[in-house]
C-alpha cells in the first residue's frame, strides 16, 4: 500500500516545531510527505525583530522573506508536496489584524475547508496532523487550521486518521521548570550589571500540556533530530532567539527527540498507544 502522510499547518515554521521529526522520519520510509500551510505569516517579525503595528513593519516583505524561509525548511525535511493556501495572517487573538476580511480568521469555514478537500483527495493520505480545538495555543489561525481539516474530513470519501500534535503534562513541567531557572539566571545577570531584570509576566498562562495517559502516539525521532534542527534554523526571521535555537545543537539532540499526538479519530480501531503513526496502514 501506498502511504502519504499530510500536515495542516497555519504558518511558516509551525511545521518545523511539532512536526520537523516526523517528516524526515517518514520520507526516510518512504512516506510521501505533504504539507499544506494556510497563511503567508504577513504578521510576524520584520527583520531586526521589528513586531507588526511598531513603524517599517511591511506585513508584505515579511510574508516575501517566510516564502523563502518556508521553501528551505521543507525542503530540509524532505517533503515531497508544498501546498499554499495563501490566506492573510490573522495576528494574535484581539489584533485588529482578525476582523481583515482577507485573513484566515475571517475566512467562511466551508470555503477554505473547499480548497482543503480537494488537496485530500488528490493526496487521500491515511494520516492528517493538524491542532486541537484551541490550536495548542490559542492562536486564531491555528484554531482555524483545526476547524477547516475537520470540516475538510467531513467532505471526504474516506476517513483518514487525525492526530493532533500535543506535549504531554510531565514534559511541559520539566519545561516550565527550565523556564523559571532560565529567567532567574538572567534576572541575576541583570542585577550583577546593574541593570533592573526583566518583570516576571503576571496573569494566567494557558495550559499548554496534555495529560500523559490521553497521549497516544509517542515517535521517536531521535535519528533525524538534527534535521529538524535545521528546518527550525531555515525560519531564521522568527526563529533565530527562539527557545529551540537557544539551546544549541548539542543540547537540542538531548531534549528534542520524541514528537507527541493525540488521536483525534481512529478508523482502524487502534487499541492503546503507539510508537508507529502510521500503525495499522503496514
Amino acid at each position: 500500500m501506498s502511504l502519504t502522510f499530510l500536515c495542516v499547518h497555519a504558518h511558516p515554521d509551525d511545521e518545523a516545531s511539532s512536526t520537523g521529526g516526523v517528516y524526515p522520519l517518514l520520507a526516510g520510509e518512504g512516506v510521501r510527505t505533504v504539507l499544506v500551510t494556510c497563511t503567508n505569516g504577513e504578521f510576524g517579525d520584520a527583520p531586526g525583530g521589528l513586531k507588526p503595528g511598531a513603524a517599517g513593519h511591511d506585513p508584505e516583505a515579511v510574508a516575501a522573506v517566510r516564502e523563502g524561509e518556508l521553501d528551505r525548511a521543507a525542503a530540509t525535511l524532505r517533503i515531497d508536496r508544498l501546498v499554499r493556501l495563501g490566506y492573510r495572517d490573522s495576528g494574535m487573538i484581539g489584533w485588529p489584524q482578525n476582523e481583515d476580511p482577507r485573513s484566515f480568521w475571517a475566512t467562511r469555514i466551508d470555503e477554505a475547508a473547499d480548497r482543503l478537500a480537494a488537496v485530500l483527495l488528490e493526496e487521500r493520505p491515511q494520516v492528517i496532523v493538524t491542532y486541537n480545538e484551541i490550536g495548542f495555543y490559542g492562536h486564531p489561525d491555528h484554531i482555524q487550521a483545526h476547524r477547516i481539516t475537520l470540516a475538510a474530513i467531513k467532505r471526504l470519501d474516506y476517513e483518514p486518521t487525525l492526530y493532533f500534535n500535543a506535549i504531554p503534562n510531565s514534559v511541559m513541567d520539566r519545561y516550565r521548570a527550565r523556564w523559571a531557572e532560565e529567567a532567574r539566571e538572567r534576572a541575576e545577570a541583570a542585577l550583577a550589571r546593574g541593570e533592573q531584570p526583566e518583570p516576571v509576566s503576571e496573569g494566567e498562562e494557558m495550559d499548554l500540556g496534555t495529560p500523559d495517559d490521553q497521549i497516544a502516539a509517542t515517535i521517536d525521532v531521535s535519528s533525524v533530530v538534527d534535521v529538524k534542527f535545521d528546518a527550525l534554523a531555515a525560519h531564521a526571521s522568527q526563529l533565530a532567539d527562539s527557545f529551540f535555537l537557544a539551546m544549541g545543537r548539542e543540547r537540542f539532540r538531548r531534549e528534542m527527540g520524541t514528537e507527541w499526538f493525540v488521536r483525534a479519530t481512529n478508523p482502524l480501531g487502534i487499541e492503546g498507544p503507539v510508537t508507529d503513526l502510521f500503525a495499522g496502514y503496514r
